[in-house]
């Protein structure tokens, strides 16, 4: 069954985009953190999609929306109307997850999102260009190229201060692959939340796809590495479960108002400006500093503001 819910104003659907942003970058700093303490990036992904997925099952039992959602799931499933691949965007997740577990900690939460802007924005325009995610295909206008290309400056910009010098450039790559992947997932959800009627049903099959995934694979490391480090004791680097259930749910419910690109530059303007914030109060070992840190989030935010233009006159 596909729904089709009602236009948000412009101002509120961006507003909300921005605040996916700044939940992605604090769930990247605690997720980032606990792969430190734990010397495990692989279990604190496990960790992080393990107790959003027990937050998503009890809201899925407790409230009608979520058991309409499940079968509404599991009656499209039965009847194909719902393909596998709507039910994959978990993988995207799972992968973010990982590298926030991987590399946030060493290269800082400002580093990793504008790698995350570069892959979001190429892979938005063309999942937009060929009409991917539920709002269609929505034009490729020239300002929208523009920022873009604005939220790609600001890429260049991070590279600067000899940080390819001091990261391995895996630690770079990794968080572009990702931000492609953020695109896709959103759009895939957004689609698979039109089918369920709910976002609260698409964010549960994106958190028990991704920890399948991440369970597996943090079961070989084990095996092959060790176990990890002792368990902190702080209640705060277990919350990155419960930040990335709501962006993703916000992510689903917004995109239909959105379109991919412009969810994504939302998002970027949030997460530099959290990203910036929690860089400057606790900086990473191998930050960029404050002054090419400002300036990334000057710039993607310059991209937000072109992109977002057209759409507001609509």
């Amino acid at each position: 069954m596909t729904t089709t819910p009602h236009r948000l104003p412009a101002a509120v659907a961006l507003a909300g985009a921005v605040l996916v942003g700044v939940l992605t970058a604090i769930q990247a700093r605690i997720n980032g953190q606990l792969g430190l303490r734990l010397d495990d990036g692989f279990t604190a992904a496990v960790i992080s999609f393990g107790s959003g997925l027990v937050v998503l099952i009890v809201l899925s039992a407790l409230l009608p929306a979520g058991r309409r959602g499940f079968r509404a799931l599991a009656s499209g499933v039965r009847a194909r109307t719902i393909p596998w691949w709507m039910l994959a965007g978990g993988a995207a997740g799972a992968f973010t997850v990982e590298t926030q577990g991987l590399a946030v900690a060493i290269i800082g939460v400002s580093l990793f999102t504008v790698g995350v802007v570069a892959g979001q924005t190429l892979s938005g325009l063309v999942l937009d260009r060929i009409g991917y995610g539920p709002a269609g295909v929505v034009a490729v206008t020239m300002p929208r190229v523009a920022g873009g290309g604005l939220a790609l400056a600001a890429v260049a910009i991070s590279l600067q201060g000899g940080v390819l010098e001091r990261v391995p450039w895996w630690m770079l790559v990794m968080p572009v692959i990702a931000g492609a992947g953020i695109a896709w997932q959103q759009a895939t959800n957004g689609r698979l939340r039109q089918r369920v009627g709910t976002p609260l049903t698409a964010t549960l099959v994106n958190f028990i796809g991704g920890t399948a995934i991440l369970l597996a694979v943090a079961v070989i490391h084990t095996v092959i590495a060790g176990p990890p480090a002792a368990y902190p004791t702080d209640p705060w680097l277990y919350l990155g479960g419960v930040v990335g259930v709501v962006y993703i749910f916000m992510s689903a419910a917004l995109v239909v108002h959105t379109g991919v690109l412009l969810l994504g530059l939302g998002a970027v303007a949030g997460q530099l400006v959290t990203a910036f914030a929690l860089d400057a109060l606790w900086p990473a070992d191998a930050g960029t500093g404050w002054l090419i840190e400002l300036a990334m989030v000057i710039v993607a935010g310059s991209g937000v503001a072109v992109a977002a233009a057209p759409w507001r006159r609509r």
